[in-house]
């Protein structure tokens, strides 16, 4: 092939644009990527100045680029390359990267512009940089959340801090008032209920009845607020953790029948406490106050919560080194759903209605089980009564 057909088909076919001018910058040759690029045909441009593809200033100064070429032989693109701006035919403008060689022959100077369109590559950038603005915009949002986050939870956190130092505050007020209360109460109430007492011995009894009545209300609401204080004493006690079990020996029947006697005065009409006591020994070894305060608070649900005419099992079993204690009645029963929640303090089951009562008493059997070693446990069925047994290891 002919060396210059050879070149021709190589510029011919280039993707990148080639441009040829003279030395007063007149377009001599383009090939057809330069002019679907500018968007003109070959005739159109062939003989006019270069400057015609450039957008202001640049068109403005081009002819002063190459004579100060020329003067000075200073290069300013010339082997060099530098990106600039083109003007097509419809007056878009587009950025390019130009590349300029300059070619001498014997009586001339031709010079050669490579022109490689930028388009896609800005564009690309602009994007990349529209979606960095924006992931900044997005961060420094994200970044201010987080410090307003931050802040409101350190907030929180005071706020929280003042709640539980307030909230210490009132414990320390309630035990405060609880033990004031339960410690100057107990002295006129057991006063009145040593008067109401003896009405019934002294007073000439023209309407005994109405007397009897009368003392039963007074004997059961004194009952009912001794019990409500001795709960609340006997909590503060155990937050205080001022209570520990002291064990002794004691006789378990004795110490049973003397309780069943005295709580059979507290029951309703015709209400009955049995006890029975299984077992070839007696002696057992516990804190009998706190043991006694157990047998007291579960009896005393029993009667509370158990209609007249009705019995209430009270049985201890002592065999194979382990005491078992029983307080069954046949009262309104604990719902199912109630009965996760029955150690918990100040909780009632929902059917209890309006029957006095704090909801310390479970929690309080509890505690004071769990500090002599032993278990609670309760099998109820609501209208069906309820069992609570009591289960201690005993020494060989």
């Amino acid at each position: 092939m002919d060396r210059s057909k050879f070149l021709d088909a190589i510029i011919e076919n280039a993707i990148d644009g080639i441009i040829t001018i003279d030395d007063r910058g007149i377009i001599e040759h383009l090939n057809p990527a330069a002019l679907e690029l500018f968007g003109y045909s070959r005739e159109e441009l062939v003989g006019k100045n270069v400057s015609v593809l450039m957008p202001q200033p640049d068109k403005a100064r081009h002819d002063s680029y190459i004579q100060n070429y020329h003067n000075t032989g200073i290069k300013h693109i010339i082997g060099i390359g530098r990106e600039v701006r083109g003007q097509r035919k419809d007056g878009s403008v587009f950025p390019f990267r130009l590349g300029v060689s300059e070619v001498k022959f014997s009586d001339r100077k031709i010079y050669t512009g490579f022109v490689h369109d930028l388009s896609k590559e800005k564009a690309n950038e602009e994007q990349i940089k529209s979606y960095t603005e924006k992931l900044e915009v997005k961060i420094k949002e994200r970044t201010r959340d987080l410090v307003k986050l931050v802040s409101e939870l350190e907030t929180a956190k005071e706020n929280m801090q003042a709640l539980f130092q307030k909230e210490k505050e009132l414990n320390q007020l309630k035990t405060r008032f609880v033990s004031m209360a339960s410690h100057e109460f107990r002295t006129p109430l057991s006063a009145i209920q040593l008067s109401a007492s003896l009405i019934d011995k002294y007073t000439l009894k023209h309407d005994v009845s109405n007397v009897e009545k009368h003392t039963s209300k007074i004997k059961n609401s004194i009952n009912n607020l001794t019990t409500i204080l001795n709960d609340f004493l006997s909590l503060e006690k155990l937050e205080a953790g001022k209570v520990e079990a002291s064990a002794n020996w004691f006789n378990i029947i004795s110490f049973a029948e003397e309780i069943t006697e005295e709580m059979q005065l507290m029951t309703k009409e015709n209400q009955h406490i049995i006890y029975e006591h299984t077992g070839i020994t007696a002696d057992v070894y516990l804190d009998p106050n706190l043991l006694r305060n157990c047998i007291i608070n579960l009896i005393s649900n029993a009667v509370k919560y158990s209609g007249a005419d009705t019995l209430i099992q009270f049985n201890t079993r002592l065999m194979d080194n382990q005491l078992i204690l029983e307080v069954k009645d046949n009262g309104i029963g604990i719902p199912q759903t109630d009965q996760k929640n029955l150690f918990e303090p100040f909780f009632r089951a929902h059917n209890t209605g309006d029957i006095p009562g704090t909801g310390l008493g479970l929690n309080i059997v509890n505690r004071y089980v769990n500090l002599m070693g032993g278990t609670v446990n309760c099998v109820s069925e609501q209208n069906n009564g309820t069992t609570f047994t009591l289960s201690f290891n005993q020494p060989a």
